[in-house]
């Protein structure tokens, strides 16, 4: 079947699902791959739960005579083409988003900009791979007046994947750091694939809105249509500002070029959030948000997804960033935390993944820098931090930290909580 064809079908029942479990009535299934399932063997259950049609790439599972059923020689591609041929029957503008840290932040903060003045459509939680940007897209409809798409990478030409999808008017790279290296080899094979926006931007005339105290991402922006943003003195900011408190939430002001201060009391932890808003800021004026509006949509938003909370309970104050966590992250992390005025400070930090051959020293410089942060208590949680040469109390995973939490609870304690999501920290905060 043509993909002109399926937008055909599409438009007649416009609701996708690749879940068997999660049938709406007359959705259109994809039976998609995976490592441990086979989404063909679950076509005839998706059109028992109320699918209208299944699309299916392994002939075997398309019943003969069955009209309801639809074979393709990839669910996946064509998945990936009907999000594409919808984007483009739509032409909604698209601001493309990706970075090592911070986009998913940086991604809702944009959304909450636009928002004040347009109908957003924005990806959902982190649904920002080969799966979930085409889910995203297929979502568009003609009441949305922007989109604002996130793009994550593990891997070389993931990026190039997504844009080529998305393809999207502007975009911008919150920043690169050394995750995933598994993955990408090095920093560099970073840099290169998070460039792959640029380089698609620079081929089809986008805009680029750049950091503009970023090195890594000045020096590959040549040829781009720049709107930059940055820290105050950053040349040809159109939005500067700087951090006024950071204890704990982040206050800070900022400005258009040439233009007046303005005075934000933000929801979020951390100073490193502070380009965060930025970039929201950057794109909001460029699409003629007012900075009245900026201000409020910024002081508005309220994080959640275990993303730079913070979380009072009976026993503790806690700082919840438990769900990625990768050197960048977790230096940027340990110096907001040193610097914050807190009583007693405890840090129960877990492994970071795929880190590959740089893991070992990764953590150990993690460890190194814990012992001039001056806690008065901290926990190491994985195999990685087990290895680490330091005098914190270790941990194999985070049952074992139930365990010490039930014997004996930290009582009074500030707590910064942070690791890769894979280490399931976000179990603890009940608990603490």
């Amino acid at each position: 079947m043509e993909i002109s064809e399926l937008y055909n079908i599409l438009k007649e029942h416009p609701t996708v699902t690749t879940d068997s479990r999660e049938c709406p009535e007359g959705s259109i299934f994809f039976a998609l791959k995976g490592a441990s399932f086979n989404g063909n063997a679950f076509a005839k259950k998706a059109l028992d739960e109320g699918c209208a049609y299944a699309v299916v790439d392994e002939k075997e599972h398309a019943a003969a005579g069955d009209g309801r059923y639809i074979l393709v020689d990839d669910c996946l591609k064509t998945l990936q083409l009907l999000a594409n041929h919808h984007r483009r029957e739509l032409g909604t503008r698209i601001v493309g988003i990706t970075g090592t840290n911070g986009k998913t932040t940086t991604k809702e903060l944009t959304a909450a900009v636009l928002g004040e003045r347009y109908n957003v459509l924005y990806t959902q939680g982190n649904f920002n791979n080969d799966i979930g940007v085409p889910k995203t897209l297929l979502r568009l409809t003609k009441e949305h007046e922007i989109a604002v798409v996130e793009m994550g990478a593990s891997h070389p030409g993931d990026i190039k994947t997504l844009v080529d999808i998305v393809e999207p008017d502007c975009g911008l790279i919150t920043n690169v750091g050394r995750a995933h290296l598994q993955g990408f080899g090095s920093f560099e094979g970073v840099v290169r694939t998070k460039g792959e926006l640029y380089d698609y931007l620079r081929a089809h005339g986008g805009t680029a809105f750049v950091n503009g105290g970023d090195s890594h991402l000045m020096g590959i922006s040549q040829g781009l249509k720049l709107v930059k943003y940055g820290l105050e003195g950053v040349d040809g900011a159109e939005a500067a500002g700087e951090t006024t408190v950071c204890d704990p939430y982040l206050n800070f002001r900022w400005h258009t070029k040439d233009g007046e201060w303005h005075e934000v009391r933000t929801h979020v932890i951390g100073s490193y959030n502070m380009m965060n808003m930025l970039a929201a800021a950057c794109v909001g004026l460029h699409f003629g948000v007012a900075p009245e509006q900026i201000d409020h949509a910024l002081a508005s938003y309220v994080p959640k997804n275990n993303r730079s909370e913070l979380e009072v309970t009976a026993h503790n104050s806690l700082i919840i960033d438990a769900y990625n966590a990768n050197p960048t992250s977790m230096g940027a992390a340990l110096a907001n935390f040193r610097d914050m005025k807190a009583g007693r400070k405890m840090a129960i930090l877990g492994d970071m993944g795929e880190l590959g051959a740089v893991s070992a020293e990764e953590h150990q410089r993690v460890a190194d820098m814990l012992k001039q942060c001056g806690m008065d208590e901290v926990w190491l949680v994985g195999g990685e931090f087990g290895r680490t040469d330091c005098p914190f109390r270790k941990f194999n995973n985070v049952e074992e930290v139930k365990q010490a939490i039930e014997a004996c609870r930290p009582e009074g304690f500030t707590i910064l909580i942070k690791g890769s999501n894979s280490m399931k920290l976000f179990q603890l905060p009940p608990l603490l």
